[in-house]
């Protein structure tokens, strides 16, 4: 072998030692360039809304909602006006019932502005037809949750033609006010429950206004709380304005949908019926009867339109914050009420709208909204814990506390027992939820504990009281809500649930469920008296 060539395997012979070397024990030199991914998507925001309007003249059914069909939220507005004139038998010219009004110019037809009390109720000029007909606002029917109604073919956001089926006449289509006319723009005959689950309408042709497609019908919003008028909103709690039924204002006649109609959502219906009275079937002679159902929809970041000057009337007060409330959705839980930290007097409070956690300050101490008991009781609790007390002598820290409090505060408080049935239950004998909620599922078991709930008791004392846990666990939601964030880490406040002969339940200063000796105290917690007042 030439000297050359056994070089040459010298050299081959290391390179594969080399390579073993690497792939036994050594390091391995690697390099992954440009390993990439895009995650995108093209949509385009489509608002799209509809008023349908399904009338029978026959039946005096008369069902007035809005369709969402586009994929963005909407905010509605709808605003009735009536008209009627009466001709005597003998008579050439029909009269109308408010005087100005005529009958082929519907701008000047009689907004209906109920009552701030009574939606049945019309005032104003609108008051005229109280006497001829009755409207029936909302909808409910025993053992059903809501309406179906066929969605609307007619998906041109451009297009202000309504969904109108049977005697309806879309003011589009026909500007007649001659009671015979037809001008239907959508499939139905106008009869209460027309249509029903499964029904579906192929459009084919079309045979009414917009795409050539088959639509299934869809489900009306089951209605949350009757129709009612602003003022009557107002006085709703503050966790309650929000949500899925109409509010009138009364003032205007304008009535809003009290929630974002999210894509694909229908509303309850504002109007189930108009039916005329036997004054009217009484009538010698004739006379005509016209509704005209105004529709107006919005994205949520436009309510300013919605508050724009109104040429004849004027918004209610409370119209803005409706309308941010609703863009928002929610309103804050000091809405209607001084701030959390305003000291006031307890007749500067309206507890009748207080949310539950609302936190406020009356007479110098600072307390947090628990619970409407019902028949104007209210329970609030102390919001942060008296320090020092033990489980065994908390009554007479709460005592003290109640004794100290401003008179007018005390002339409030309702009597409770003089002494709580508490029972017992130990730490070992609960079988717990998961850590976010942390409450007891099986209290039930231990009868004495979980009946141990405050009520007011005519026989019993005005007086300040610590929580039960079964107060606890109706009262607070989750582990979070009984937390006291006074202090980085909290502090923890004690129940009057005793868990052993030596010990008693708290919660802890990450607002868990805990038992205690006797022997806590000290400054990070203590006692949280509650108290039951009347408003």
């Amino acid at each position: 072998m030439t000297p050359e060539k056994k070089n040459q395997r010298r050299l081959r012979n290391l390179a594969l030692l080399s390579l073993l070397l690497l792939l036994v024990g050594g390091t391995f030199a690697f390099q992954a360039f440009n390993q990439r991914a895009i995650n995108d998507r093209l949509r385009e925001n489509i608002p799209g809304g509809r008023v349908h309007d399904y009338y029978n003249r026959d039946t005096e059914n008369k069902d007035v909602f809005v369709e969402n069909y586009g994929n963005v939220p909407l905010m509605a507005r709808i605003r009735l006006s009536e008209f009627m004139e009466k001709r005597a038998t003998g008579d050439t010219d029909f009269t109308p019932i408010v005087n100005g009004t005529i009958r082929d110019q519907v701008n000047t037809w009689t907004v209906m502005r109920p009552s701030e009390t009574n939606l049945n109720t019309r005032v104003g000029d609108s008051a005229a037809f109280n006497t001829y007909a009755n409207l029936t606002f909302g909808w409910t029917r025993s053992g059903q949750d809501a309406p179906w109604f066929m969605p609307t073919f007619n998906r041109d956001n451009s297009d202000l033609m309504t969904a109108s089926a049977g005697h309806a006449r879309d003011w589009v289509t026909s500007t007649a006010t001659d009671g015979v006319t037809d001008g239907a723009t959508h499939p139905g005959d106008g009869t209460d429950a027309y249509w029903s689950s499964g029904d579906s309408f192929d459009n084919s042709g079309p045979v009414w206004p917009g795409e050539e497609v088959t639509h299934d019908v869809a489900q009306n919003l089951q209605q949350e709380r009757a129709p009612m008028t602003i003022s009557q909103w107002a006085a709703l709690p503050n966790n309650l304005k929000v949500g899925n039924f109409w509010v009138i204002d009364h003032q205007t006649g304008w009535a809003y949908w009290a929630n974002q109609l999210q894509a694909g959502e229908t509303t309850s219906y504002l109007l189930d019926a108009a039916q005329m009275t036997a004054a009217a079937d009484n009538i010698p002679g004739e006379y005509y009867y016209g509704i005209h159902v105004d529709g107006q929809l919005i994205s949520p970041d436009r309510i300013n339109d919605f508050l724009a000057v109104d040429p004849d009337y004027t918004h209610h007060a409370d119209l803005s914050d409706f309308l941010t409330a609703v863009q928002n959705g929610s309103i804050d839980n000091n809405w209607g009420n001084p701030g959390p930290d305003d000291d006031v007097q307890p007749d500067q409070i309206n507890f009748s709208i207080m949310a539950p956690g609302t936190i406020f300050t009356m007479a110098g101490e600072q307390y947090r909204y628990l619970e409407n008991m019902g028949n104007h009781n209210h329970m609030i609790i102390r919001e942060n814990a008296i320090r020092h007390a033990r489980f065994h002598n908390q009554d007479t820290f709460n005592n003290t506390w109640y004794g100290n409090l401003d008179p007018a505060v005390q002339a409030m408080v309702q009597p409770v027992a003089n002494t709580f049935v508490t029972g017992q239950v130990g730490v070992g004998e609960l079988t717990w939820t998961d850590g976010a909620i942390n409450r007891p599922i099986n209290l039930s078991d231990f009868p004495a504990v979980a009946e141990d709930e405050t009520r007011v008791d005519s026989n019993g004392t005005p007086r300040a009281f610590s929580l039960s846990m079964a107060d606890i666990i109706r009262i607070f939601p989750n582990r979070e809500s009984r937390r006291i964030p006074e202090q980085p880490d909290g502090v923890f406040w004690m129940t009057r649930t005793p868990a052993s002969a030596n010990n008693g339940w708290l919660i802890s200063m990450g607002g868990w469920f805990s038992d205690l000796e006797d022997t806590w105290g000290g400054t990070r917690g203590g006692t949280r008296p509650a108290l039951i007042v009347r408003q």
